[in-house]
């Protein structure tokens, strides 16, 4: 079969063949660097869409090492998504030599005697062993600034704000030659972020896995479209093939932004067992919940959703709360209590029923988009 061809304004502005992104998914706590890795990157990218790494996992140094291992496996276009809490950012970055590896065990010393003690409670009644991760004190979270500086110099093509508003350092970008793009969960953000300058805005609808907002996606892209225009929207949330995509399409988005999908293939960044537990999941089986990082977040549900809820404690403020959340995870993992254990995902689980590998996804979504738009529609809805 003939390649399609499937273009929008987006593929010029990038350079890329297909209006398909992958999120620039994080890591789900412990277990993956990143849910969306160099090898995710690549692959996306290789296939015509555009590949975002996910650089919420690294320190600035790390993160520095997986871009040029990307422009050494690729020479197309890729992006990298890096979190910028206002609060971070205005407070400005962590030192430099942060970036240790502390024992996770020792972070918890510093949380709240509540959360401490909720923590030792889940500990005892279930029988679970010590925590023996590590985490780094200075990721790209808490070093926004100096991460943003990593990636105009290394020539980045498209700087992704995963939280938050990217317009402080969108001048900079811009006059390196990077384009910028900012992620918004409501209208009012979507028309900030477009007024402070980003070349383009992704609306994120409620259905999306990971922080997520609280409007659904057909009632969150037009009025996106019409806050932020004339700066180009994405569409996000709820996208896992090519009817998602042609409906992005023709409510006026010039591309789509894949997270759960992509998470789920041969190269995302999930465990096996956390792609497995994406597999299995039905459409009501994802939860929005405050237990990982203390913002609004949605993963399949598990077990350690309703300890949470049944704590009664407040969600610590992000990024604290990955503190704890990471140390009960890890517990679990370690225990092997899988019933306890699930992946940030979007709804659209309820459509993915295997791990298949990103190119095909990508090839796929564009078939079942350009037929979408080029039979069946014609053949079924007849304008005059």
């Amino acid at each position: 079969m003939a390649k399609r061809m499937l273009r929008t304004p987006l593929c010029d502005m990038l350079g890329i063949e297909y209006p398909i992104l992958s999120a620039g998914m994080g890591p789900s706590l412990i277990g993956e660097k990143t849910g969306a890795p160099v090898e995710l990157v690549v692959a996306v990218s290789e296939a015509g869409g555009l590949g975002v790494l996910g650089g919420a996992g690294y320190t600035v140094e790390g993160m520095r090492e997986a871009i040029r291992e990307i422009r050494k496996l690729t020479g197309r276009p890729f992006g990298v998504d890096v979190l910028l809490p206002a609060a971070t950012v205005a407070a400005g970055d962590a030192p430099a030599e942060s970036a240790r590896q502390i024992p996770l065990a020792d972070a918890l010393n510093a949380l709240p005697a509540a959360h401490r003690e909720w923590l030792q409670k889940v500990k005892d009644e279930l029988g679970l062993p010590d925590t023996e991760a590590v985490i780094s004190g200075g990721t790209t979270t808490s070093r926004p600034h100096a991460a943003v500086e990593a990636c105009i110099e290394e020539g980045v093509p498209l700087f992704c704000a995963g939280l938050g508003n990217p317009g402080f350092m969108v001048e900079a970008a811009h006059a390196a030659g990077m384009k910028v793009l900012g992620i918004s969960g409501n209208a009012k953000n979507a028309g900030r972020i477009a007024q402070s300058g980003a070349d383009l805005v992704v609306a994120q609808g409620h259905e999306a896995g990971g922080h997520t907002g609280r409007i659904g996606s057909m009632a969150l892209w037009p009025q996106a479209i019409d806050a932020a225009a004339p700066t180009p929207v994405l569409a996000a949330g709820g996208i896992g093939d090519g009817r998602g995509l042609a409906a992005a399409l023709a409510m006026g988005c010039v591309g789509v932004w894949v997270g759960t999908r992509f998470l789920c293939s041969q190269e995302g960044g999930a465990l096996d067992i956390q792609k497995q537990a994406i597999v299995n999941a039905g459409d009501e089986d994802t939860r929005r919940t405050t237990i990982y990082t203390g913002k609004t977040s949605r993963a399949t549900y598990n077990r350690f959703h309703d300890l949470w809820e049944e704590s009664g404690l407040e969600p610590l403020r992000f990024p604290v709360q990955v503190v704890l959340a990471s140390a009960v995870v890890d517990m679990f993992n370690r225990a092997g209590n899988v019933e306890y254990v699930g992946p940030f995902a979007g709804q659209v689980a309820g459509l993915i029923d295997d791990v298949k590998p990103a190119a095909r996804i990508v090839e796929e979504m564009v078939e079942e988009a350009a037929d979408i738009l080029t039979r069946k529609l014609p053949e079924t809805v007849k304008v005059a």
